[in-house]
């Protein structure tokens, strides 16, 4: 799907306010109510905007570990991608996951409670994840930026 200048203002004003209203966002773009919302809806079902979310703050001790894991695959089939990625879909633990080029295939990023909790998901999960050849995971000291919308 092409964007043109419109749509692509209405795409970097929802990635910054995802409940920005259809009123407010028509009137940010130039367009009528209902103009807006056709585009948004067009947006929507030509995969351009593919869902809404909220980032929520997790405040003090129940703060979560941010584990960024490196996995490497016995093959790169197309076959061994595919079950792998099935795979990590079914694991709730695993917020977000990349195909790599380098060293790894891909790269998680897994949310847990602690490291005990970080270790149990090693055992059961990870190592038992289809192709799997190597782990290799790094703790995040802190978040320094998270969730901010990226350029267009």
């Amino acid at each position: 799907m092409t964007l043109d200048d419109i749509d692509a203002h209405i795409v970097r004003l929802l990635r910054a306010d995802g409940r920005m209203s259809n009123a407010d966002l028509a009137e940010a773009v130039g367009l009528s109510a209902s103009a807006c919302l056709r585009r948004v809806r067009l947006l929507e079902r030509g995969g351009v905007i593919r869902g809404y979310t909220a980032i929520v703050e997790t405040p003090g001790p129940a703060e979560r570990l941010v584990v960024l894991t490196q996995i490497t695959l016995d093959r790169q089939t197309e076959e061994f991608l595919n079950r792998f990625e099935a795979a990590v879909r079914r694991c709730p633990e695993i917020i977000d996951c990349y195909l790599m080029t380098g060293l790894s295939d891909y790269v998680l990023k897994i949310e847990v409670r602690n490291a005990a909790e970080y270790e149990r998901l090693h055992k059961e999960v990870l190592s038992r994840l289809p192709g799997v050849a190597r782990i290799q995971s790094s703790f995040a000291i802190r978040t320094v930026v998270s969730g901010r919308p990226g350029p267009l």
